[in-house]
């Protein structure tokens, strides 16, 4: 494949993970529904800090009631555990609707929004840019974001609440047991910074393979007529099946990180739970700690490596949404290079002199389709434009219609520049 039409059909990588002005270009979009994301973050925040109650929950239950075989008040202390879950189950009813819909009203925003600036771009965006580039940026891009606005910010955020909750308590209860317990955190973090950085790879090139996919299909599906006049099918299966199977690798690739980390981060787990029993049982003999609070720093350990786990998971939406971002962003801040003059030096019908006046065009570089051709057709006067196939007859209809700007020479219609 040649260098341009590689170009043509190839995603560009985007090399830096974070950028401030993306970020604040993003909370733009976010701006006109505070009204709906504000609760959805409280409630996240309140989702959260409830379910650090429950390990509590189990402590007070063994310690209160099942050790010293209490009967009375068991079944109001199960209620009072159930009625926070029913508050949960709620709270998380009205968490999701919220974000969902402001996903929903900024992917509307965003794609009215980009499609109104591809209805005026240029002729010759259409050109240097396959169509299947262009529906990724309505659909896959769009929807990358979607996810971020919907759970990728506010569950990140929550899962900080939860990890900072989770450790206030632990070292509430026991500080040395808590230090035994956080022993297998920098493993964790050693483990996930591993991940994160081998995902990201696998993440740009696995946007980049799918992008020729969709370059690709749209090509040959316009163009089915085309690739059956020259018996072209089995060529054109090949080409796919090739551009498929990198697809694929560039996937499985990827999977090689996610098939280590996450029974990894359960090996951590074990081995953190191992540290508990070893250490907090110990405790629990030498009755500096209760039973409830050895099973309910078990709980914890769980509930602790659940969000930092998330925030791995996490960081591939965030990876996902700042490219899908910075590529939107590219498209919508491409300047219009061919506008309509706001003030016309002519307006009304049209007379009909039209003069080609020493008109040089290419439609790439200096590849000149035109080389200095001049003439005029008068007002009535009918002319045919005879050549080959590509010999500059279309292109002469796009230059008068200014789809194209000529680089040299000037187009005039009733003596006025076609550009004025």
């Amino acid at each position: 494949m040649s260098t341009a039409v590689k170009k043509f059909h190839e995603e560009e990588v985007i090399g830096k993970t974070y950028d401030l002005k993306v970020a604040g270009r993003l909370l733009r979009y976010l701006r006109p529904y505070l009204r709906l994301l504000i609760p959805a973050l409280v409630l996240t925040l309140l989702l959260n800090l409830l379910g650090t109650l429950s390990p509590k929950f189990t402590q007070w239950a063994i310690d209160w009631y099942i050790i010293p075989k209490k009967i009375e008040g068991l079944t109001l202390f199960a209620l009072i555990y159930v009625g926070t879950q029913l508050l949960r189950l709620g709270s998380s009813y009205f968490q999701v609707v919220l974000l969902n819909t402001v996903g929903q009203y900024v992917m509307f925003d965003l794609r009215r929004e980009i499609y109104d600036k591809l209805q005026h771009q240029e002729i010759s965006y259409y050109d240097h840019n396959p169509v299947g580039r262009i529906m990724t940026r309505l659909t896959a891009d769009v929807d990358a974001l979607n996810e971020l606005f919907t759970s990728g910010v506010t569950d990140l955020l929550g899962d900080l609440v939860m990890i900072g909750a989770i450790i206030a308590v632990m070292i509430y209860m026991d500080v040395w047991l808590t230090l035994v317990t956080l022993l297998t955190v920098p493993m964790l973090f050693a483990a996930t910074t591993w991940f994160r950085k081998g995902a990201r790879k696998g993440y740009d090139l696995i946007r980049i393979k799918i992008a020729r996919i969709y370059s690709f299909l749209q090509e040959h599906f316009s163009g089915a007529q085309t690739v059956q006049i020259f018996n072209a099918e089995a060529r054109s299966l090949r080409r796919f099946a090739k551009i498929n199977d990198e697809h694929r690798s560039a996937n499985i690739d990827t999977i090689f990180y996610y098939a280590v980390f996450f029974p990894l981060v359960d090996f951590i787990g074990a081995t953190g739970i191992a540290l508990i029993i070893w250490y907090g049982g110990y405790r629990v003999m030498q009755h500096a700690l209760t039973l409830g609070g050895l099973v309910a720093f078990i709980q914890y350990l769980s509930f602790l490596f659940q969000p930092i786990r998330d925030i791995s998971d996490k960081y591939n939406v965030l990876q996902g949404a700042v490219v899908a971002s910075h590529r939107i962003f590219k498209a919508l801040d491409l300047p219009i290079l061919i506008n309509s003059p706001a003030t016309p030096l002519r307006s009304g019908r049209a007379e009909g002199r039209i003069e080609f006046e020493h008109v040089w065009f290419a439609y790439n570089d200096e590849d000149w389709v035109l080389k200095d051709v001049s003439f005029t057709v008068l007002p009535g006067q009918s002319v045919a434009l005879v050549g080959h196939t590509g010999s500059g007859k279309t292109t002469i209809t796009n230059l008068l219609m200014r789809f194209y700007d000529v680089q040299r020479g000037r187009i005039l219609l009733d003596g006025v520049d076609v550009r004025d």
